[in-house]
């Protein structure tokens, strides 16, 4: 797999910031189930790497947490401070952190470390920064999501529209280097037409590629195809997630 050009995730998802929670069903969807996995916890201290806007920092926030939110991109950082996620706020990279080793209770990613190159590198770090007796949880997208997406554009042309992600076992060999449980559940969401549901992903910054984005606009003849060749399901547009979740302790 090529290398991730983390600038310009950073540069999508910040073209994203103002429309990011509208369009964030999936990931409201992650996070609780996320939530679920981890169990009844009350951290002291939560990292939350990958903040987007903010949601979950205010959400462990409010539940009583000293919250570091932490994202590559600065207007998801703005959009966060705007609704007063967190107490602090880190402009950085998950492979990367600019942090204290074993600082927090919790590190909490919810659908970010996909956009990172090597991912035992970011969850090397994420475990480094929390505590003996601490925990990262996590979500990532496994191989196999948006085959629908897939399918639809054969009908347009060859290429590559969506992300390849890592495949379910590599993602379970990457938490088997700790002592941590994992697995993958199946979301399924559903739009009017095929142009609601790309536009879902371009809500929410996911439009760009690992190979590069392709910036021609769609014309009405290929939308057309699109939406002939879309899975539906009573009339309605599908995008299937697999969705990967891992729960790290920190001994």
């Amino acid at each position: 797999m090529s290398l991730v050009n983390k600038r310009a995730v950073a540069a999508a998802f910040g073209r994203a910031a103002q429309s990011y929670d509208s369009h964030a069903q999936l990931q409201r969807q992650s996070a609780d189930l996320l939530l679920a996995k981890l169990g009844e916890r009350s951290p002291d201290s939560v990292l939350d790497a990958g903040c987007g806007p903010g949601s979950m920092s205010r959400y462990w926030r409010d539940a009583g947490a000293e919250v570091t939110a932490l994202d590559l991109s600065l207007p998801m950082l703005r959009q966060a401070q705007s609704q007063q996620a967190a107490q602090y706020y880190v402009a950085a990279d998950i492979e990367a952190l600019p942090l204290a080793e074993a600082r927090f209770d919790l590190a909490w990613s919810n659908l970010a470390v996909q956009w990172c190159n090597d991912l035992g590198q970011a969850l090397g770090e994420l475990h480094r920064v929390v505590r003996p007796g601490g925990a990262v949880a996590f979500t990532t997208l496994a191989g196999g999501s948006l085959p629908e997406l897939h399918q639809a554009w054969q009908a347009v042309d060859k290429r590559s529209h969506a992300n390849r992600f890592l495949a379910e076992e590599a993602l379970a060999d990457a938490v088997s280097a700790w002592r941590g449980r994992c697995g993958v559940e199946r979301i399924t969401l559903a739009f009017d037409d095929a142009l609601s549901a790309m536009r879902s992903l371009k809500g929410i910054g996911a439009t760009h590629l690992h190979a590069g984005r392709h910036n021609q606009p769609l014309t009405r003849g290929q939308l057309q195809r699109l939406q002939l060749a879309w899975p539906q399901q009573q009339g309605r547009c599908l995008l299937t997630y697999s969705l990967f979740w891992g729960v790290i302790e920190r001994d």
